[in-house]
Order: C-alpha cells, then sequence, then structure tokens
C-alpha cells in the first residue's frame, strides 16, 4: 500500500518540477506573465504527516522500557522495543499510536502510546521548495499559516543576482498552476502587500536577473 502511494506521490512531484522547470526557463525573460498568487490559501483542514528523518519520542505509558526516540528510515519505517519495521511516513502521530498499540497488545495489557514529533521534515510531497537564486535553496517542512515571506526568511532571502519580481510560484495542490510573486517588492521594499500563503507542495522559482 505505501508503496503504491509513495510511486504516485513520486510521479506527482515529477510532474510539479517539470512544471517549475518550464517556469523557470520562461521567468528567465518575462516578468508578471502568470497571475498574482491568491492573498489566501490556507489549509485549515491540514494535520501533520510523520516523514522520512523525523524523529519520534514514543512513550508507552507505564512501560518505560518500552519507550524510545527513534529516527524516521528513508524508507519512512521505524523499529521500537518489541515493534519492528512499522509503516510511519504518511501516517499522522495519532495514527501510528495506535499502529503501535495494536502491535505492543500481543504482550503487554491494554498499552497506551503517545507519539510526540520532534526535528520536523514532513512527508515529502507536502514540503515547500525554493529553487533558483535564493541565498539557501532548500525543502522546508510546511506549517500551518505559513506565507511565502516565512518562506524566504528561513532560506536566507534572495541572492544579489535574483529576480525577485519575475518569481514564480508551482502550486502543486492544483495540478501546478502557475502564479507570480514579488519576493523583491517583498524583502527589498517592504511590501507586505506582496505577502501570501503557500501551502503543502509548492515550488517557488527565483530567476536570474538579466541586469
Amino acid at each position: 500500500m505505501w508503496n503504491s502511494s509513495s510511486g504516485g506521490m513520486r510521479r506527482s512531484l515529477r510532474v510539479w518540477l517539470a512544471a517549475a522547470a518550464a517556469a523557470l526557463l520562461t521567468a528567465c525573460g518575462t516578468t508578471g506573465q502568470y497571475p498574482p498568487a491568491p492573498v489566501s490559501a490556507q489549509t485549515p483542514d491540514h494535520r501533520y504527516q510523520i516523514g522520512a528523518l523525523d524523529t519520534l519520542n514514543i512513550v508507552v505509558w507505564r512501560n518505560p522500557e518500552l519507550s524510545s526516540t527513534v529516527s524516521v528510515r528513508p524508507d519512512g519505517r521505524i523499529s521500537t522495543p518489541l515493534v519492528e519495521d512499522v509503516m510511519a511516513a504518511g501516517r499522522s502521530p495519532a495514527e501510528l499510536a495506535r499502529d503501535i498499540e495494536k502491535v505492543l497488545g500481543k504482550y503487554v495489557r491494554d498499552p497506551v502510546v503517545t507519539v510526540v514529533v520532534s526535528n520536523f521534515q514532513g512527508t515529502f510531497s507536502e514540503q515547500i521548495r525554493i529553487v533558483g537564486e535564493a541565498a539557501r535553496p532548500q525543502a522546508v517542512p510546511f506549517r500551518q499559516n505559513m506565507t511565502l515571506l516565512d518562506v524566504m526568511i528561513q532560506v536566507g532571502g534572495l541572492t544579489d543576482y535574483a529576480n525577485g519580481n519575475g518569481a514564480v510560484l508551482v502550486r502543486g495542490a492544483e495540478g501546478g498552476k502557475q502564479f507570480s510573486v514579488r519576493l523583491k517588492d517583498l524583502l527589498k521594499r517592504g511590501d507586505i502587500s506582496a505577502n501570501v500563503d503557500v501551502k503543502p507542495g509548492d515550488i517557488i522559482i527565483v530567476p536570474q536577473s538579466w541586469f
């Protein structure tokens, strides 16, 4: 089940990245050719899903010897005392806790498990990616109420060669739809009206200025 879902996520990501590459090429020569990104695009029903490389604190009530702190492996699975190779990636902390309780129920009477996430990475498909002339291009975990300004602060702003107002936002959640964003106005001129919400899976492309 996970392999099929993972394959679908990878195919979707390839589609989004292809759209992003096309946007990067066209953005270099044209500014503002896409509609402005919607100011409001929140996802109030969004629930955090555990991702590979997340750190999990697993607490088994009244059984400290079964409690542990583990990292989610690149294959999305974890192993804890008495529980081997449980799929964690793509699950919410509560869902994973119930899965662990089912396994521990074979050995412990009425286990109560709590899963707390730290060192957040998030699932691959929900990370926000920024590429091009950002100071530190990278993928960052999505957070509720996250905005374009939050993302840019995390990546350290723009390089001296960036065409900030020619940047493009590719919205994976909407099939790769492309929007213009005004990063120069936002970061260099303090124009807060240029700040917009981001959604899980967004890609932000910052082209190089021609002059």
